[in-house]
């Protein structure tokens, strides 16, 4: 079969990043899985990004026919994703001295910074493009109060230049339409979740003992909210003395994986009393993960902002309902009453009282259980998804030759 080849970029996201790295997160996975379900279907995909990884080759192929194109733009290492729009200049220089635009037949760019690069090589290489925003400035603003001007205006630029947008909810859309000055063609296609997660569907449910969070360790994921909630439940005697909370993410220097304690000492100080009810796990695999996700009460994704909610997905497949913040792609992945329960950012007693509810309510959290895998068998397998870009790349490139 004659593949056809398509431009990946991923500036600040390299695909083959190992778990647990700096930068190596949702779009990491994303750009990953999307390559290796769109060359099953007739695609062949390049991903260009920055040489982040030092001791990785320049190219380095996945996959049956997928190929990861890593650039130095003058600073071969790690650089921080706020320090990467200053190396785009050199970045597309070098692009353009190594790659031959002329052998692909469509642009996919990931995130505002490589958009940036897109809106260059649009005016340059006239490729049809398409853009994956991966998070939205606007978002965060709402979620944090944190204005990025550059971001914002940049990301005013590419959504009303591109050819077309793919949002990965319907909550993106709507807020592109609210914001977005003149936004082109908007296309509402989830994030899928890796198959690991998928294969437990047809293993037996479990009630376990215990709440899970997966994340980055930071404020704005919600874990300090969490913390404080499970404290309230625990001091107030409203929780059976054998559940605990289980939080895994970070990086290895993050958590001391021999302790399960963290290594942060305003974590250290917030989980004062309660060091044998909360664990920290510290980076864990997708195998980890899904048995991880199966086996808890509920996974709790209190952020303060989620472009998407790729751990409410992941959830969901395992069959684990979801409490989860009312915010962004949140309000989409997680259904409440269904899938899971919706709570107000911040809001230290509405979440303790959810997480209350489930643990009073087995046979609801058995309903919910259910009605996750199967809400996630439908939505978030990526083979489906492919499918469903294949088929607006090819109604793009058919009418680029009309």
């Amino acid at each position: 079969m004659v593949q056809r080849k398509v431009l990946f970029i991923s500036d600040h996201g390299d695909p083959l990043a190992p778990l647990g790295s700096k930068q190596a997160g949702g779009q990491n996975n994303y750009v990953r899985q999307l390559a290796l379900s769109l060359e099953e279907i007739g695609y062949s995909v390049d991903v260009v990004t920055h040489w982040c990884l030092e001791d990785a080759p320049q190219i380095e192929q996945f996959g049956k026919s997928s190929r990861v194109i890593r650039l130095e733009a003058g600073k071969k290492g790690y650089v921080d994703k706020n320090e990467l729009f200053k190396l785009l200049p050199l970045f597309y220089e070098e692009m353009k001295n190594k790659i031959d635009f002329s052998q692909y037949e469509l642009l996919h760019t990931h995130y505002w910074l490589s958009g940036v690069l897109g809106l260059q090589i649009k005016k340059d290489f006239q490729l049809p493009w398409f853009h994956t925003n991966h998070s939205l400035g606007i978002a965060k603003q709402l979620g944090t109060g944190i204005e990025d001007k550059r971001r914002l205006y940049y990301e005013d630029k590419i959504l009303s230049e591109v050819d077309q947008i793919i949002a990965t909810t319907p909550n993106e859309k709507k807020l592109i339409l609210d914001t977005v000055n003149s936004p082109s063609a908007i296309h509402v296609v989830p994030i899928g979740v890796a198959d690991t997660y998928h294969r437990l569907y047809e293993r037996p449910l479990e009630f376990g003992s215990y709440f899970l969070f997966v994340g980055r360790l930071v404020e704005a994921k919600g874990i300090f909210v969490l913390i404080q909630s499970f404290r309230e439940l625990v001091e107030k005697k409203r929780i059976p003395d054998d559940i605990k909370l289980l939080i895994a993410g970070g990086n290895k220097s993050s958590v001391d994986v021999n302790t399960l304690y963290p290594n942060d000492p305003k974590l250290q100080q917030e989980i004062k009393g309660l060091e044998d009810r909360i664990k920290f796990l510290g980076p864990r695999n997708e195998k980890e993960l899904a048995v991880l996700f199966k086996n808890a009460v509920a996974t709790v994704v209190p952020s303060y902002y989620e472009s998407f909610g790729m751990v409410a997905a992941e959830a969901q497949a395992c069959g684990c309902p979801v409490i989860a913040s009312k915010v962004g792609g949140l309000k989409d992945i997680v259904i409440p009453g269904k899938t899971g329960i919706h709570v107000t950012k911040g809001n230290i007693s509405k979440l303790a009282e959810s997480m209350y509810l489930l643990l009073s309510k087995p046979q609801k959290v058995k309903e919910l259980k259910m009605n996750a895998r199967k809400f996630a068998q439908r939505e978030f397998k990526w083979q489906h998804i492919a499918k469903k870009i294949k088929n607006l790349y090819e109604v793009t490139l058919y009418e680029a030759i009309k």
